[in-house]
């Protein structure tokens, strides 16, 4: 596993809340994957992705099997082979082969509620086009939200080979990692337990579901990572709030051309930033190194690049959620 344009410190060099995380991710994951270490540069967006993930995916009484068939779905509408891989892989911890592999090649589930279950997260893609909202409770529907934002940033920073020469797109592959994380993947989760990591006083906005910790989540993931934002002039998020709202996740043809056009009338100071930022809503793995080499000349902390990825993210994931009645969450 390589990362595309820096090297997160060591997991066993983290302190704090990254610490703390890591630490829950010890206990009820896989470990500090590469997904958690690319977001430690900004530790409140790691803690409130890991949360989001948790309570929606890990937690609580919904069938672990849909969850996962919906992290891979929405994965696969977003592109992210990544994502995909992973969660294939986990389907078959869970004992479904042949659901794992059906969505591995593309395919449709033969189970009529599978089928229904995965075109309603890969129709989130577009979610004003399809008239998309949600029937689901807030498990599965804050699982689809999560994988929206994970997708953009695991295909914005990391490599999307899993293994090297993509050894894990090889169904014995799959199956034997799916056996080694079997009692893992099937041990029940007590929901709440990351909450604290959100800081005290964290709670759902008015009109959500406040007894949800997946509301509680989303609504602290979207606060950490809309600060992003601040690292843009007014036009700059403007315009990235108002393409995201219009392109309806369409997947653009030519990424670089389309992120060129867009940002020509943003004041010259945020243009690479605001590309960066469209970019990580639409087509994450078009980010290239020119375009992150031109974004250090100003801001060469790691910190603010995964800020930017983390806006552009939230921005395209905060325009599905919206299409959800408060009470979904």
């Amino acid at each position: 596993m390589t990362y595309r344009f820096f090297t997160p410190a060591k997991a066993s060099a983290a302190t704090g809340l990254t610490a703390e995380v890591y630490r829950q991710l010890r206990d009820e994951f896989l470990g500090p994957v590469p997904t958690f270490q690319a977001l430690s540069a900004v530790p409140e967006v790691l803690a409130a992705t890991w949360a989001l993930m948790r309570e929606a995916l890990l937690a609580g009484d919904a069938s672990r099997v849909d969850r996962e068939l919906v992290a891979s779905a929405v994965s696969r509408a977003n592109r992210c082979r990544f994502c995909v891989d992973a969660h294939v892989m986990l389907l078959h911890a869970l004992g479904e082969h042949e659901l794992a592999e059906v969505i591995a090649r593309g395919g449709t589930p033969p189970e009529p509620r599978h089928a229904e279950l995965a075109g309603w997260a890969e129709a989130s893609r577009t979610p004003r086009a399809a008239a998309w909202s949600s029937p689901y409770g807030p498990e599965v529907t804050g699982t689809l939200l999560a994988f929206h934002l994970i997708n953009r940033i695991v295909s914005a920073l990391l490599d999307p080979d899993l293994l090297p020469g993509g050894l894990q797109r090889s169904p014995i592959v799959r199956s034997v990692g799916g056996r080694l994380y079997a009692s893992t993947a099937r041990e029940p989760r007590e929901p709440g337990r990351s909450l604290p990591l959100l800081g005290a006083g964290t709670t759902a906005p008015p009109g959500w579901a406040g007894e949800s910790p997946v509301g509680v989540a989303y609504a602290s993931l979207r606060n950490a990572a809309m600060q992003g934002g601040d690292l843009l002039g007014d036009v700059a998020r403007q315009t990235v709030t108002a393409t995201v709202r219009w392109e309806d996740g369409r997947h653009p043809a030519r990424p670089a051309d389309w992120a060129v056009d867009l940002v020509r009338d943003v004041p010259g100071t945020d243009r690479v930033g605001t590309r960066i930022a469209l970019l990580a809503a639409f087509a994450p793995g078009a980010i290239s190194a020119g375009d992150v080499a031109l974004w250090r000349l100003s801001h060469p902390a790691d910190a603010d690049l995964v800020r930017l990825v983390a806006y552009g993210a939230i921005t395209a994931t905060d325009h599905v959620a919206r299409a959800l009645s408060p009470a979904q969450l």
